[in-house]
């Protein structure tokens, strides 16, 4: 059965297929995902997101805990964390289709100061529930209102504080509302998180990201583990390996010039490190993505 959301974002995605499966749209942090085929696994370090899964379905695995979710159902992430995705029901007659907004740290630290509510202690940072009506009904008006492009820039910030709203005053609104709590250890990490993702082929000390979120070193290395489930110099590295793989598959790059692109050194250490958290090593690992590819088309 297909619903309006389902129908504006089928029309959207298709309309935007020669992007690729997934379409950044006019407003900010909001896409749509479109696969006719399973894929296989993308490893990322997720932002704080909602992704609302309208046909077919994905899995995600954080660490042990593997997320199945599919039409009907939403995923939350309330943290940056290391994931491993893979759509898992799709094909032709029935693409996977979803989309997705990244979360606003001011609009929620906005929201949590007016609705007055203190933030519990929820640090699960990953939550699969079925998808509440109120924030389905304002995806549909922001999917209608990318075919109005004149009213974008004017109405959209409005109907993202919307969904904001609708999320916080949900189920997890306790664990969303971590994240923009003024003070709080979670939005003092997530400075440190904005500039690691910006300047990762950086040398970043960790004295410099502590000072950053006003913690001392130990502090802050053990808050960071605590939101993100790594260590600083883990979430740099795995920022780091996961750009290379992105120049190799989407740009041809070399595994010798991809690993200096992104601030390694030494080529052993890079080849050696790529192996750990992709299973095989960089000229291996993109020859398989790349006879995959050959082989669906």
């Amino acid at each position: 059965m297909t619903t309006p959301l389902f129908e504006a974002v089928s029309r959207y995605a298709e309309a935007h297929a020669r992007q690729g499966s997934v379409v950044q749209t006019p407003i900010p942090g909001l896409s749509t995902v479109r696969a006719t085929e399973p894929s296989g696994l993308l490893h990322a370090i997720a932002q704080p997101l909602v992704c609302l899964v309208l046909q077919g379905s994905k899995q995600v695995a954080m660490g042990a805990q593997t997320f199945e979710f599919s039409a009907g159902e939403s995923l939350l992430i309330t943290a940056d964390v290391p994931t491993v995705s893979q759509i898992t029901r799709a094909s032709a007659a029935a693409p996977y289709l979803s989309i997705a907004l990244e979360l606003s740290l001011p609009v929620i630290a906005d929201l949590s100061a007016q609705m007055g509510v203190v933030p519990r202690g929820d640090h699960v940072p990953v939550h699969v529930d079925p998808t509440d009506a109120e924030v389905a009904d304002v995806a549909l008006r922001l999917m209608r209102l990318l075919e109005r492009p004149e009213a974008v820039p004017l109405l959209h910030a409005s109907l993202v504080r919307e969904l904001h709203y609708w999320l916080l005053a949900g189920r997890h609104g306790a664990a969303i509302r971590r994240l923009g709590w003024p003070g709080s250890h979670a939005q003092r990490v997530a400075r440190a998180v904005a500039v690691l993702r910006a300047d990762f082929a950086q040398p970043l000390p960790v004295e410099s990201l502590a000072a950053l979120a006003g913690m001392s070193p130990s502090s802050f290395h053990q808050h960071f583990r605590a939101v993100t489930s790594l260590s600083p110099l883990q979430f740099q590295k795995q920022l780091r390996l996961i750009e290379a793989r992105r120049l190799m598959l989407s740009e041809g790059a070399s595994a010798s010039s991809a690993a200096f692109a992104v601030g390694y050194e030494s080529v052993p250490q890079f080849t050696r490190e790529y192996g750990r958290l992709f299973g095989l090593p960089p000229v291996r690992d993109t020859q398989v993505a790349r006879d995959r590819t050959r082989a669906v088309g």
